[in-house]
């Protein structure tokens, strides 16, 4: 009915959808069922579910089609970002800007998913579960009743928020923007995350950064569909590049996103050579980010012997693109 017309749903996001029914093969068969009821309605249908844990076991074509993308992305990136899991109850500073942790932890829960899965998995930095990524940014262990609502905006970074939107934008999968994220508002876990929205009170200056950084991915092929390599990883920072083999006009692309999480400006030395990018290239930076805003201006780095040498600056992300010379 739902996927149908006149209604004509996308598709659905089930919640828990591992939790339903007593037996791990009644559910199997349901989803099987479900999936073949939805597809036979509309085959364009997205099938998402909520799951925690290895999802691989419904990821096989004829259950669901993909995920709410907990373990291979929001949890990993809130770790390494703000050293808290993602509803402000744990701290581990060990893996705060621990970049080797971050893509071990990214590479072993991207390979429980196929890449079609993988490709569309529904990646957030918050939602009506969690605490909101703002928030998070504070790098406080807290909620409503511990800490109360107005420290859930004392403290927080806007560079740290601002590197949590560049990797979602820039990631492998569907980014998907919980309400209200995107102007600033913050909140502890739920409830106090589905704070309503601040008609007229918007952060502008965030909608825009947002807005920047969507026309970046949709811009940019690679960034959407593209290959992913580490090309770096520190205490303090990860790099790591997206590339794609051509789109309809059989250009190549290739883009660069370098991420710091030290309290001061580092230079790197990222071998793009890995992506395929050569001296006959230059990389565009497209977004420089840190804590006090961010340059959406388009500055040119030269690549020597396969090697992009750029300076990021405190708390601060750069996103660059490959373009011939």
């Amino acid at each position: 009915k739902w996927v149908s017309p006149p209604f004509n749903a996308d598709g659905w996001r089930l919640d828990v959808a591992a939790d339903l029914g007593r037996t791990s093969e009644f559910n199997h068969q349901f989803w099987k069922d479900f999936r073949k009821a939805v597809k036979e309605a509309n085959p364009e249908a997205v099938i998402i579910a909520e799951h925690y844990g290895d999802p691989s076991e419904w990821l096989k074509g004829d259950e669901w089609d993909t995920v709410m993308n907990y373990d291979a992305f929001m949890e990993p990136v809130s770790w390494f970002l703000t050293g808290l899991e993602k509803h402000s109850d744990e701290a581990n500073e060990s893996l705060y800007g621990n970049g080797k942790a971050f893509f071990e932890m990214m590479r072993y829960h991207m390979l429980r998913m196929q890449t079609s899965s993988l490709m569309t998995a529904m990646n957030e930095l918050s939602n009506h579960d969690h605490s909101r990524f703002l928030t998070r940014s504070n790098r406080r262990i807290g909620r409503l009743g511990t800490a109360g609502a107005a420290a859930a905006s004392e403290g927080i970074s806007y560079g740290i928020f601002r590197q949590g939107v560049v990797l979602q934008m820039t990631w492998p999968g569907a980014p998907t923007i919980y309400y209200g994220d995107e102007a600033g508002v913050c909140g502890w876990t739920d409830p106090d995350n589905r704070r309503t929205y601040p008609w007229g009170n918007e952060d502008l200056e965030l909608i825009e950064f947002h807005r920047y950084m969507t026309g970046i991915r949709k811009r940019n092929q690679a960034f959407r569909t593209g290959s992913l390599r580490q090309l770096a990883a520190e205490q303090g920072m990860i790099a790591y590049g997206r590339f794609s083999r051509g789109n309809k006009e059989g250009r190549e692309s290739k883009g660069v996103v370098i991420i710091n999480t030290c309290h001061e400006a580092m230079t790197y030395s990222i071998p793009v050579w890995l992506i395929g990018v050569t001296d006959s290239e230059y990389m565009s930076r497209r977004m420089l980010t840190y804590e006090e805003g961010y340059n959406a201006g388009a500055v040119n780095y030269e690549v020597k012997n396969g090697i992009l040498i750029i300076e990021v600056p405190a708390v601060g992300s750069a996103v660059l693109v490959a373009r011939e010379q």
